[in-house]
């Protein structure tokens, strides 16, 4: 999926979406993403100005956005909708090591299951191979209005 694919899929804009390119697609199965870090990022400027590090919340936000993605092509859905996708839990997360400008941040999203509308993503972020945060996450869809 290149970006034009992911907007019709993701409500998020600029400056918060944060997934640039889908690489691999295996419905109600996984999901694999990147998002390019570069300097321009705008929280960059404040974390940290000495060493520009990219905050973890953002790094778990890229996660859930690859986990909603996952979910929305394998119900076929798109952004022109009623609802929706809300983070309702993380569990298990972990930060192995710091992101930083120029780097290209890999992000898989795998389906465990999915149980009274709640949908449980096993997911992990990685930089040059190596596991740069995990976590299991878990969100839902709602109504624009709740």
């Amino acid at each position: 999926m290149d970006i034009n694919q992911i907007l019709n899929h993701l409500p998020h804009r600029y400056p918060f979406l944060l997934i640039d390119r889908v690489t691999e697609f295996n419905k109600g199965e996984s999901l694999t993403g990147i998002k390019n870090v570069t300097i321009n990022e705008p929280f960059f400027q404040g974390h940290f100005p000495q060493r520009p590090v990219m905050p973890g919340v953002l790094i778990l936000e890229a996660m859930a956005q690859a986990t909603g993605l996952l979910a929305f092509r394998t119900l076929e859905q798109t952004a022109e909708r009623e609802t929706l996708y809300f983070l309702v839990g993380m569990d298990k997360v972990r930060f192995k090591r710091p992101v930083e400008p120029g780097d290209q941040l890999v992000l898989q999203a795998r389906l465990l299951r999915t149980r009274r509308g709640i949908w449980v993503f096993d997911c992990d972020a990685r930089v040059d191979g190596k596991v740069v945060a995990s976590a299991e996450i878990m969100c839902t869809e709602r109504d624009i209005d709740t």
